[in-house]
């Protein structure tokens, strides 16, 4: 049976406040667990003043604190902003205080903005030893790494959390050479990435098989034009980032369908709005039945975000009915 997981970005928004939107997403994390979702993963933005997740290992410790039984992660952490010894570190703390429980999702992105790349203390050209950077934080996990010698990751050695890889470019080979679990958009790459990553997967201490867990953003309504409505705020947010350069707090799906937009504006919300899956119980199962068929995946990682939390909430009580049957 497919299992269906959580990735919650801690959006802003209007008229609430950062501080809100996280421990938004602690409540929210109890009500996943409510609704039987699998995993619940949290995100890492930095310097964007619509998304208030800068810290998601921290974040990840709150919300396993306020559960018991979901396994609680981050979809990711980006390894490129980051020394791979301190990533061990905070999961090896995060396993020990959580044991089986803890994902270690992981991105290869660095920051948005050359400023916030400046402040992070790496460039873009970091994201290419994104493969090298992996192999030593394993390697912390097994007691294996050789580059620092006398030097021991603590808790962290000997201790096994999940490890996915969020796949993005050469991302899928890599999953694959390093026996890991992989992450994919379910954009249209979606399919012949889950194949590559298959074909060339070599079993690890870490997974003896591969696994594929494809991520897509699914809103569930009474008709699916109440469920595109639910989508409106995150994709105009998208839309205002790429004319902007700045991602704004989630407006009211109602204040954006009032909004005079230019030519430009309209064109990127509408290319927002892409790829995304909407409708009521029976078509999202049918859209998402598709989804898995064509990617072979084992488990569904669902976002979505809207201004109306309660909304929100029955969006993914709705596709629990859909995945509980």
């Amino acid at each position: 049976m497919t299992a269906y997981s959580i990735l919650d970005r801690s959006l802003v928004r209007q008229g609430s406040t950062p501080a809100q939107a996280l421990r938004d997403t602690v409540r929210f994390a109890r009500q996943a667990e409510e609704l039987g979702y699998h995993r619940f993963w949290v995100s890492e933005h930095h310097g964007v003043p619509g998304a208030a997740g800068s810290a998601p290992t921290v974040l990840a410790a709150a919300v396993a604190a306020a559960t018991s039984r979901i396994r609680v992660g981050t979809g990711g952490v980006m390894l490129p902003n980051h020394r791979p010894l301190v990533v061990a570190e905070q999961f090896g703390v995060l396993e020990s205080l959580y044991p089986g429980r803890v994902d270690m999702g992981l991105g290869r992105s660095v920051g948005f903005t050359g400023g916030i790349r400046r402040a992070l203390g790496h460039g873009k050209d970091d994201a290419d030893r994104f493969g090298e950077q992996l192999g030593e934080l394993l390697a912390w996990f097994t007691g294996d790494q050789r580059t620092h010698p006398g030097v021991h990751a603590l808790p962290a050695e000997g201790l096994r959390p999940q490890v996915f890889v969020l796949a993005m470019g050469a991302g899928a080979e890599i999953a694959a050479e390093l026996g890991l679990p992989m992450v994919i958009g379910s954009g249209p790459r979606a399919v012949d990435a889950a194949a590559r990553y298959r074909s060339g997967f070599r079993a690890s201490a870490w997974a003896a098989r591969p696994y594929v867990m494809v991520a897509v953003d699914v809103a569930v309504g009474a008709s699916a034009e109440e469920a595109a409505r639910l989508q409106l705020s995150e994709a105009w947010s998208t839309a205002r980032s790429r004319t902007s350069g700045s991602f704004p707090p989630l407006a009211p799906a109602e204040e954006i369908e009032r909004t005079q937009m230019s030519a430009r504006e309209r064109a990127y919300l509408e290319e927002a709005r892409k790829g995304r899956v909407h409708g009521t119980e029976d078509e999202v199962a049918m859209a998402l039945g598709r989804l898995v068929e064509a990617t072979g995946a084992e488990e569904v990682l669902v976002t979505m975000n809207t201004h109306d939390l309660d909304r929100r909430l029955d969006s993914y009580r709705r596709l629990a009915r859909v995945f509980g049957g």
